[in-house]
């Protein structure tokens, strides 16, 4: 045996290993989170009499948090049916396509897309309606079309059905997600989502290279109903984190980039690493940004049994930037994309004003 012909049988061996290992973690992972949320579900579909009488003299104990707590089970039920439902029809779509002799695999794709889509407006309509919340949306012209990677601005987990319901459902446009690992742990994004050509990225990977050339392979082959979605910030904003983040550009960030990041008092500074590379690999998408506001203070349980959401205006704006304008080189392009991300931070301070003078 040639050393050639050797080094390659020890290459296969270690990649048949790393993919048994990945096996093993998935499908344990599965194991625990599916059994897990299948009998969360039933307690609580079981007990929801005793949880919402719970609740209700709760409310009536508290006063004045507008039965925040009775809402919250409500959702917290709506939420696990949706899961076991989503699971359910995961199973069937995909012993459907294992019986069929085509198998083709463009109707296997539409078929969980739709899914994901039912998934997401059915969360979305239970949550806006038991929290009596208005969604308003200005420059949805700008996501009619694809292709282009969409850069959202991150607040909370609210925030993640968006783009699914106001971009993906509503307008047929079928968004690639860049989203945590830690997601994985949601059975039906674990399944369904890696069905679809999404990416789960460790935070603070000490490998970030292979992190972002995952990222730019979404980037590749969009078609015209396709779209790639990253949120720039990487984390919630916080106060505590957008100083944090200001204090690491404070040792690494040029001047200029600083003195922009500076002025975010309502964002986070953009992660540029991943949010260029996906540029770089799409030659004709567009940028489309996503400034929105109505999610602020909704990141803990706690908050939502505070009732922070109940009544509140979510005010979504959007707006494209043609490839041709987009600069070319590493230094423009990262002055460009601070100069939009200050404009969502403009924008986010503009309705958080109005809110409050409305309030």
């Amino acid at each position: 045996m040639t050393t050639h012909s050797a080094a390659a049988v020890v290459e296969r061996g270690r990649e048949l290993r790393a993919r048994i290992a990945s096996a093993v973690r998935t499908w344990g992972r599965r194991t625990l989170s599916i059994t897990s949320y299948t009998a969360l579900c039933l307690i609580v579909v079981m007990g929801l009499p005793v949880l919402l009488a719970l609740a209700m003299a709760i409310d009536l104990v508290r006063g004045g948090n507008r039965a925040a707590s009775t809402r919250c089970v409500l959702l917290a039920a709506a939420y696990l049916l949706c899961e076991v439902g989503g699971l359910i029809a995961s199973a069937a779509v995909w012993i459907v396509h294992c019986a069929s002799s085509a198998r083709a695999p463009e109707s296997y794709l539409a078929v969980n897309y739709r899914l994901q889509g039912w998934w997401a407006s059915a969360l979305y309509g239970t949550a806006t309606r038991l929290f009596a919340m208005r969604v308003v949306v200005e420059g949805e012209d700008a996501v009619r079309r694809a292709p282009f990677v969409l850069y959202c601005r991150h607040v909370s987990i609210g925030d993640t059905l968006l783009p699914a319901v106001l971009i993906g459902a509503r307008h047929a446009i079928r968004l690639r997600y860049i989203m945590k690992r830690e997601l994985l742990w949601d059975p039906c994004l674990d399944v369904v989502g890696n069905r679809l050509p999404n990416r789960f990225v460790r935070r603070g990977a000490a490998d970030s290279a292979r992190e972002i050339c995952g990222m730019q392979r979404l980037a590749e082959d969009l078609g015209p109903r396709d779209a790639v979605l990253i949120y720039p910030e990487g984390t919630f904003f916080s106060e505590d984190a957008r100083l944090r983040a200001l204090a690491h550009l404070r040792q690494s960030a040029p001047a200029g980039l600083l003195e922009k990041a500076a002025r975010m008092r309502r964002v986070l500074p953009p992660r540029l690493g991943g949010a260029l590379a996906l540029l770089e690999r799409s030659r004709d998408a567009d940028a489309v940004f996503c400034a929105h506001t109505g999610f602020e203070g909704a990141d803990t349980l706690r908050a939502l049994l505070n009732g922070v959401l109940i009544g509140r205006t979510v005010r979504v704006n959007l707006w494209r930037v043609p490839h041709d304008e987009i600069p070319i080189g590493s230094a423009a392009r990262a002055a460009w994309f601070y100069d939009q991300w200050l404009r969502v931070d403009a924008v986010v301070s503009e309705h958080s004003r109005g809110a409050v003078g409305t309030a």
